[in-house]
């Protein structure tokens, strides 16, 4: 295990493996990792319903009457500093200082969630993306949940076209376009092990810069 300054944030393609890279690099630093665990901290800290943001979990914002009908007022939640706007912004805002909150406390991983973009003005962030082959994804799907191949890959499309319209409408970049991150690493070629490997790799090559 060796020390790390830097927060790390991993965008990833469904299926890619992301969530257990991030996981590994995480380990491999002796940080956290937050995945889900980001929807707690937010439900915590705004004091809407956890499962508000369950419901809402990068995908696209949902129409303006439901935003409307499942405002937090109508269901008895405080919406603190965010009263005014629809849930869709509420939800997002408070995820979005979680994230901050949590990077301000030290080094981690967060996975997911525009949390490259909720960090955009921290200096020891490093921003990586993931992305794998179609066939490969459709693989590791196949394995993990027991489905057929076709129910696998109308999964991933639908995963990524949620996370990819969640991102682009509430960031000002283009999800998985290599300019917006550090590092972008395909998983389909290097495998997970050495995924996180080339991570890692140059995680310490950025601390070194710092």
């Amino acid at each position: 295990m060796q020390n790390t300054n830097t927060v790390i944030t991993i965008g990833r393609e469904f299926g890619s493996g992301g969530r257990q890279i991030g996981q590994e690099v995480a380990r491999y630093f002796g940080i956290k990792c937050y995945d889900k665990e980001l929807l707690e901290h937010a439900s915590n800290d705004s004091g809407i319903c956890r499962e508000l943001f369950e419901n809402h979990d990068e995908k696209p914002t949902n129409s303006f009457l439901f935003s409307l009908v499942m405002d937090s007022h109508s269901l008895g939640y405080s919406s603190g500093a965010f009263g005014g706007m629809p849930i869709n912004h509420k939800v997002f805002l408070a995820q979005f200082e979680a994230i901050k909150k949590l990077a301000a406390e030290g080094p981690c991983v967060m996975v997911g969630r525009c949390s490259d973009y909720a960090l955009v003005d921290n200096k020891n962030c490093f921003n990586v993306f993931v992305h794998a082959d179609m066939e490969w994804r459709i693989g590791r799907i196949v394995d993990k949940y027991n489905i057929s191949p076709k129910e696998a890959k109308d999964s991933i499309l639908k995963a990524d076209k949620s996370r990819s319209s969640y991102y682009n409408y509430y960031t000002n970049k283009k999800w998985g376009e290599a300019a917006g991150y550090t590092l972008c690493v395909d998983s389909s070629r290097l495998g997970v092990e050495g995924a996180v490997k080339t991570i890692i790799q140059a995680v310490q090559i950025f601390d070194e810069l710092q």
